[in-house]
């Protein structure tokens, strides 16, 4: 494609896109010179150039009573076509409820200690809190630097985390250390909740590693149906949970 049919895709006429490509290759310039390079009448450049520049693709000048006009700098259109194209793109969700389309989660698998830890860097981008099941002892088991290289990360970013933990040494030693961590977890008894995996609910996002498998898989559910419905149930298990793992009761 040429520069012409590429400008005309911005969703311009032709003579828009000739008139715009004109005031581009000859920079700040009368009416008369811009209809003379674009091969159009000066009657209908007029009309083009207000259209254009109701567009914000051109801008005029008048000194000393003679009006030019220059072309806007093409990246900077470049960034508002960007940007007009993330916001629509924002709202898809909800266009596609309107359109009565079913929106089907978004499911990514990972595998291994780095897929692991892809799983923990994405939350490490989370603009709620972080509410967590976990088992704290195993973890660090399969990745020993878990609290420099990730718990530090979280913490300095001011993401604050809602723990449920089991009540075993490594419970009670990650709880001693809540503050520090920007964090507070709840422990429970680990006779009766051992939790095998750990489950983050973060945005719209619920991540899920399983550490008896081998090798370690993981994923994150894209879901705001899903994320709002585990938030209920860690709510119900919040209010279960004790600091000192026991039980609440009634």
């Amino acid at each position: 494609m040429n520069h012409l049919d590429i400008v005309k895709n911005l969703g311009l006429t032709e003579k828009e896109a000739r008139v715009y490509l004109s005031c581009l290759e000859l920079g700040s310039s009368a009416v008369s010179e811009i209809a003379r390079r674009a091969r159009i009448n000066r009657v209908t450049t007029y009309d083009v150039l207000e259209k254009l520049m109701q567009r914000g693709m051109v801008n005029a000048t008048t000194q000393e009573g003679t009006r030019s006009y220059d072309a806007t700098d093409p990246a900077a259109i470049a960034a508002d076509i960007t940007q007009r194209a993330r916001d629509f793109k924002s709202i898809l969700p909800d266009l596609k409820r309107l359109r009565g389309d079913a929106i089907h989660p978004r499911i990514r698998y990972f595998e291994g200690l780095e897929g692991m830890k892809a799983i923990y860097e994405d939350t490490l981008r989370a603009k709620t809190e972080i509410l967590n099941y976990c088992n704290s002892g195993e973890v660090r088991h399969y990745w020993p630097s878990y609290d420099e290289e990730y718990v530090r990360k979280r913490a300095k970013k001011k993401i604050f985390l809602r723990g449920i933990a089991p009540h075993d040494k490594h419970g009670i030693s990650v709880h001693e250390q809540d503050k520090a961590a920007h964090r507070e977890i709840r422990l429970v008894p680990n006779d009766q909740f051992l939790f095998s995996n750990e489950i983050n609910i973060y945005d719209d996002k619920v991540s899920i590693i399983s550490f008896k498998d081998q090798p370690i898989i993981g994923m994150i559910i894209e879901s705001h149906a899903i994320a709002d419905t585990q938030r209920a149930i860690f709510k119900m298990a919040w209010e279960f949970a004790d600091g000192n793992g026991k039980n609440r009761r009634a």
